[in-house]
């Protein structure tokens, strides 16, 4: 008797469809699973037998023959176990189709039978929901990570016995209900922009970086504030929106990141990775490739504090996510895509010793900070849209009881900002004024005579690049959005001007 039952896959942090079909037939006893699987899954032969065996019920003692279906496509992952065992029930008796046949069914067995969480069940559960799957079958420690997945039926289980019981009986389903479009985060009253004294030019940047998720590297001496005021960030950042979040959580999913109880990423990403991370462990990567930390920081920010003390090569490889918002990582196996959407931000010392140009306690021979500074190419750092130097901190500031401007009230003007974009751009696949085009930018970004002319200026006298004076415009753009007027003044282009001048300062 053959049985299929439904099950899934995961190809980066998308699904697929898998189905398992189980064939039990006469002949001398075997069991085999063809259909690409990977060693994991070949060994699952000995986990379903064990566990159907311990839990009372009397193993097949026949020719057994498993196909992962597409055949074409490698399989990976212990999460073929309960599929397998459910298609060998079906086939003995013990379950019959109208149990199994519209139903998706994913998990792990351990020996005694009992059923183990598999990681990556939220896209393979929303994959299988949009071919039209309403009924799911899962590890009870999955549950809340599927539940997230509005207008389906989803059962948790924690061992063979208690899913045939409940399956006969109709027993433990839930039916999901659509959730809020945004998702209001715990405010951090910790990490408030109130709390930093000073600095208000490398505020306003700040400001201009999130309204219109541009790339940003504050240049400074230590102890000047960077690391502090790049930490409070997210506390302007408009909340996520479901369909956001849904795409984060679908990521640490993939990575095992997702805590049961909190199931669902609620907060922007704020990864801060090590300068001695690996090119893999940026990228993403392995003999299975996982999601790195450009990926994990999907619609956040990526803080690279000490940007110079980071391997070259490592840098280098952000070029390509920054253009094109995806990272494809290739493996002799397989071709996977991971979404890559992030904001970078940067942070370094104009030189080894971190005074250069601020005091007179640098050390620092002109050829050192020569070689410090070309730690970071070119094509790299006309990549980063704005360029802000931070100074040091004036102890009047320090004294100050001038109380500076909240987390809330920035927010106010980024959300505002945003709208707008996102009133201008609602008929496009465009989000931010960041991700115009060369053409888009000829439409949303007309410039009058005097703007034209300042720019052109700044263009020759600064021996800007093409991409240089893109940047510029989407910068005025999002300028000209903050203080909510339609056309971009020169004022507009002369602030945004000023944000791609350190490259001339530190790099000529």
């Amino acid at each position: 008797m053959i049985s299929k039952i439904i099950s899934s896959a995961i190809n980066g942090i998308s699904g697929y469809i898998v189905n398992v079909e189980v064939d039990i037939s006469q002949g001398l006893p075997s069991f085999d699973i063809v259909g690409l699987p990977d060693s994991s899954i070949r060994e699952s032969k000995e986990r379903v037998r064990s566990a159907i065996k311990n839990s009372n019920i009397e193993f097949p003692i026949k020719k057994i023959t498993i196909n992962l279906a597409p055949a074409s496509t490698k399989k990976e992952g212990p999460s073929f176990d309960l599929p397998i065992a459910v298609g060998i029930l079906n086939s003995i008796g013990i379950l019959n189709n109208t149990h199994t046949s519209d139903k998706f069914f994913c998990g792990e067995l351990s020996l005694d039978g009992c059923i183990k969480p598999v990681s990556g069940i939220l896209p393979m559960v929303h994959n299988a929901y949009k071919k039209g799957i309403k009924k799911f079958i899962i590890p009870k420690e999955n549950l809340s990570e599927a539940c997230l997945i509005h207008n389906i039926q989803v059962m948790g289980v924690s061992s063979i016995l208690e899913l045939i019981h409940n399956l006969k009986h109709n027993l433990n389903i839930i039916k999901t209900k659509k959730s809020n479009n945004l998702i209001h985060q715990e405010v951090d009253e910790y990490n408030d922009f109130s709390d930093v004294k000073g600095q208000e030019s490398v505020k306003r940047a700040l400001e201009i970086t999130v309204s219109g998720s541009h790339n940003i590297v504050l240049i400074g001496p230590p102890g000047s504030g960077k690391t502090m005021m790049a930490k409070r960030l997210p506390s302007i950042m408009p909340y996520l929106t479901f369909e956001e979040s849904l795409e984060i959580t679908k990521i640490y999913s993939v990575c095992e990141l997702i805590d049961n109880k909190n199931s669902l990423i609620k907060k922007r990403p704020f990864r801060s990775p090590h300068h001695t991370i690996s090119y893999s462990a940026l990228t993403g990567g392995g003999r299975i490739p996982k999601p790195g930390e450009i990926s994990l920081a999907h619609n956040g920010i990526l803080f690279l504090d000490e940007l110079p003390e980071f391997h070259r090569n490592v840098l280098e490889v952000l070029r390509q996510p920054l253009e094109d918002n995806y990272i494809t990582i290739s493996r002799a196996n397989s071709t996977v895509t991971y979404p890559s959407n992030f904001m970078l931000v940067a942070s370094m010392n104009p030189c080894p010793c971190g005074y250069y140009g601020s005091s007179n306690k640098c050390t620092c021979s002109s050829n050192e900070i020569s070689k410090y500074l070309n730690k970071v190419s070119g094509p790299l750092l006309d990549r980063i849209d704005i360029q802000v130097e931070s100074s040091k901190i004036n102890y009047d500031d320090l004294e100050s009881n001038k109380k500076s401007e909240s987390s809330k009230s920035i927010k106010n003007r980024v959300i505002n900002a945003q709208k707008i974009q996102q009133e201008r751009y609602k008929n496009t696949n465009i989000n931010f004024n960041s991700e115009l085009s060369a053409k888009d930018i000829e439409k949303y970004c007309k410039l009058s005579k005097e703007s034209n002319d300042l720019l052109k200026q700044a263009f020759e006298s600064m021996n800007l690049s093409i991409r240089a004076y893109h940047k510029i415009l989407k910068v005025a753009r999002t300028i000209a959005d903050i203080e909510n007027t339609e056309n971009i003044s020169p004022i507009h282009i002369a602030e945004a001007i000023q944000y791609r001048s350190l490259d001339r300062k530190y790099w000529s």
